[in-house]
């Protein structure tokens, strides 16, 4: 018989990956619904800024306004004080948020590709927009077993919870 506690546990992680691959689900599909057509008016510069560079970080409400411009003035405007938002230390030179969000950018590309580059995998996405996990485990396929699998383990996110997991299977 199984202890109890592990089972709880068990459920606890099984919930909260839910929750993580609920958000992404909502946050891509929401992503994709707004203002796919008016992403293609761009400039080539402002399109790969949209699609690429700040497309997992960046809110819906923000997309909607950003495609709502029409100048590519209005659009470095609106670029300066996007990362302006996010600097921790706002008003300085250096912007340690853009900084580490390109970091990582870098590191998926590095790191993840397969096939495709690898900010736009799975495990890039979740390193884009998370960092690195507080633990990976990595588990090769065991008889009985179809695709070998990594469980990145984060202690905590902010505004998904606590001891958060994230199952990664190659299928």
């Amino acid at each position: 018989m199984r202890d109890p506690k592990i089972q709880k546990g068990a459920a606890v992680r099984r919930s909260q990956a839910l929750k993580v691959i609920l958000v992404l689900v909502i946050g891509l599909t929401s992503f994709q619904a707004v203002g796919q057509h008016r992403a293609r008016e761009l400039s080539p510069e402002y399109r790969k800024w949209l699609s690429e560079d700040v497309r997992w970080i960046m809110t819906t409400a923000e997309r909607k306004e950003f495609l709502a411009l029409s100048s590519d003035e209005q659009r470095a405007q609106f670029v300066v004080a996007f990362w302006e938002r996010r600097n921790p230390t706002p008003g300085s030179k250096e912007n340690a948020f853009k900084e580490e969000h390109y970091r990582r950018m870098a590191f998926a590309n590095e790191h993840f590709a397969a096939g495709m580059e690898g900010w736009r995998t799975d495990r890039g996405r979740i390193y884009v927009v998370y960092g690195p996990p507080d633990s990976i485990v990595a588990k090769k396929p065991q008889e009985g077993q179809d695709f070998p699998y990594e469980v990145w383990t984060y202690v905590h996110l902010p505004g998904v919870g606590e001891n958060v997991s994230v199952e990664f299977i190659d299928d």
